[in-house]
């Protein structure tokens, strides 16, 4: 199972402040078939709740910061997003909770297929049923 990582994108520092740039196939490991934002969160919520059975995903925050938990049906994993520069990888069939989002921030999310209702894993013990399923044929 592949493994969910940071991504350090390049980070191009000018005095008129710093830019920084994300290309499929280079800082991210699929083609982007993608893009939308999470803002505006209120205080105390959550975003996510699901799996997806294809989708990839890499998750930036823009502005602010926000914890992303990530969950392979036996151990969790916490990534704390604050720098625009580092790129949250999430391969397919990890269970993710995004939480803790700071007043403005903003999370970008790029993903490797289009909106598809059916790739979603909305069931956490569905969820844990297929990861198990998924070890036991390789």
């Amino acid at each position: 199972m592949e493994q969910p990582k940071i991504i350090q994108l390049p980070k191009i520092v000018d005095l008129r402040g710093n830019l920084s740039v994300i290309e499929e196939k280079r800082e991210v490991p699929f083609k982007i078939e993608r893009t939308y934002w999470i803002y505006d969160v209120p205080g105390g919520e959550t975003r996510g709740g699901h799996a997806y059975k294809r989708n990839e995903e890499l998750i930036v925050a823009l502005s602010g910061s926000f914890d992303v938990l990530l969950d392979d049906g036996k151990e969790e994993k916490t990534f704390s997003l604050n720098r625009s520069y580092y790129g949250l990888y999430v391969p397919r069939g990890w269970w993710r909770w995004m939480n803790n989002f700071s007043t403005n921030s903003v999370a970008l999310v790029l993903a490797s297929i289009k909106y598809d209702p059916d790739d979603y894993i909305y069931d956490y013990e569905e969820f844990k049923r297929i990861r198990e399923k998924e070890e036991q044929h390789g």
